[in-house]
């Protein structure tokens, strides 16, 4: 007789015991993928099984296995699943954990899915794009009982864990407001508009598919959840009725084989990146989606410019403006407290060239990575705290190595490696955690339509 889960009572899942190798799948391969295929891979080969890769264009499935076995010889290809096989690729690979890395409005089928067939599961973040589907991904996990992590690298940045272990030792007394500028510069920013992002059907727009971040640390930095939401948003900058007024749009409906593509610095030129041709250009033949959109086009339903106000339970109030179309990258914030104001400034790029054309390994260009000139652009990170009735004093925090000021490195060590006992910084997400990211990016979208405060609580009890 099968040995029963504890945790589901039902019969375990072979190699699923304490200590045990993990068997691991992947949905969706596209660029984000990346990092946890090679992670999975490399570093993380000896306590994890790499058994299935799932998505529904078989070319991008290819393309990861040939960047595996580049960097592995004689490596074994993963086996490749259809997306219609999802189900079945789960039992015969004997998958006991599952990585979601598909488009944002397909995340709760497979988490639900996977979840039911006695699965853990990684997402990438946002969890998901609305109310219904997050009630959905938190009912299944409490039937199921098995853990649901959101990979919020944002909390694993030491800089960001530096102000939460400030704001979680009193530093500055109790907080009162939290005031937080995200920017995105026109490299970055644009790349929202060029993609299957820029419909919100896909995505939930930037409120959710980029503020979900965002909003998930202010939660964590405050040990609370939002409760009222009001929002003001649109499209100022990017689309097709934007890009007439002021003379930015070109007669292009997709960048690759068109002549007015050409010069065009809102333009990305899949041929130019190794991998982006690898991943989409080569692809298109099977599923026909372009990566390399007109941000000046038509169909873009998504806001490029937001503002927020949301009040927490603590009594806290947040003020929050993402842009997306700003030249230099980075964000503000500050804290103010019963005691003081902390104050963050991370400039990731302080400006950028027009003709730089990306080339690099990297499909989406953050900050100063764009070219090889980029230090000269780069910008710098400085934490501030100012307490009462003393002088200012700078906090130093070594950034780390990798994407994300070290994020992603820390996340993937303990989404994947060896568990060491409690983190005092609460830095592993849930499912709950990924629903109240989520709220306060829901709420903003139904403000933005209604024009009044939405009460989080009518959306998602969470």
């Amino acid at each position: 007789m099968s040995e029963l889960d504890p945790c589901t009572g039902s019969a375990a899942r072979p190699g699923a015991g304490p200590g045990a190798r993990r068997r691991c799948a992947v949905v969706g391969l596209g660029a984000r993928a990346r990092l946890f295929t090679q992670a999975l891979a490399g570093p993380y080969a000896d306590r994890v099984d790499l058994v299935g890769f799932c998505d529904v264009n078989a070319h991008r499935m290819a393309v990861h296995n040939g960047w595996l076995a580049a960097g592995r010889p004689g490596r074994e290809p993963v086996p490749a699943y259809a997306a219609g096989d999802f189900d079945l690729m789960l039992r015969r690979e004997r998958v006991d954990l599952v990585v979601v890395c598909s488009v944002d409005r397909t995340h709760d089928d497979y988490i639900v899915r996977a979840l039911e067939a006695g699965c853990d599961v990684v997402t990438e973040k946002p969890m998901t794009t609305d109310a219904r589907r997050a009630r959905r991904i938190l009912d299944a996990r409490r039937r199921a009982g098995r853990e649901v992590r959101v990979a919020f690298n944002y909390r694993y940045n030491p800089v960001h864990s530096a102000v939460r272990e400030l704001l979680a030792a009193g530093g500055i007394g109790e907080v009162g407001s939290v005031h937080f500028e995200w920017l995105l510069d026109l490299r970055h920013g644009a790349d929202y508009f060029r993609r299957w992002h820029r419909e919100k059907a896909n995505s939930g727009g930037l409120m959710v598919h980029k503020a979900t971040h965002h909003f998930d640390l202010v939660n964590w930095w405050l040990s609370s959840a939002p409760e009222t939401v009001f929002a003001q948003g649109g499209l100022f900058f990017y689309g097709d009725e934007a890009g007439r007024r002021r003379g930015l749009a070109r007669p292009y409906a997709r960048a690759h084989g068109s002549p007015a593509a050409q010069g065009d610095p809102f333009a990305v030129h899949l041929a130019d990146s190794p991998v982006l041709s690898a991943l989409y250009l080569d692809a298109e033949g099977e599923d026909g989606y372009h990566r390399d959109q007109n941000v000046f086009g038509p169909g873009v339903t998504i806001e490029d410019d937001m503002a927020v106000l949301v009040r927490y339970a603590s009594g806290a109030s947040l003020t929050y403006h993402l842009t997306a179309y700003a030249p230099w990258e980075g964000y503000r914030i500050a804290f103010n407290g019963s005691e003081g104001r902390l104050e963050l400034l991370v400039e990731e790029s302080t400006w950028l060239r027009p003709e730089v054309r990306a080339d690099g390994a990297n499909p989406v260009m953050h900050g100063a990575e764009a070219d090889d000139g980029a230090d000269e652009r780069a910008g710098r990170t400085e934490i501030l705290l100012r307490r009462h009735w003393e002088r200012p004093r700078e906090v130093t925090v070594e950034r780390g190595e990798g994407g994300h000021g070290g994020g992603d490195v820390r996340m993937l060590r303990d989404l994947f490696g060896p568990r060491s006992g409690a983190d005092p910084l609460g830095r592993a997400a849930d499912a709950a955690d990924g629903a109240r990211s989520l709220v306060t990016g829901l709420a903003a979208n139904e403000s933005f339509g209604t024009g009044l405060p939405v009460r989080v609580r009518d959306l998602l009890d969470v």
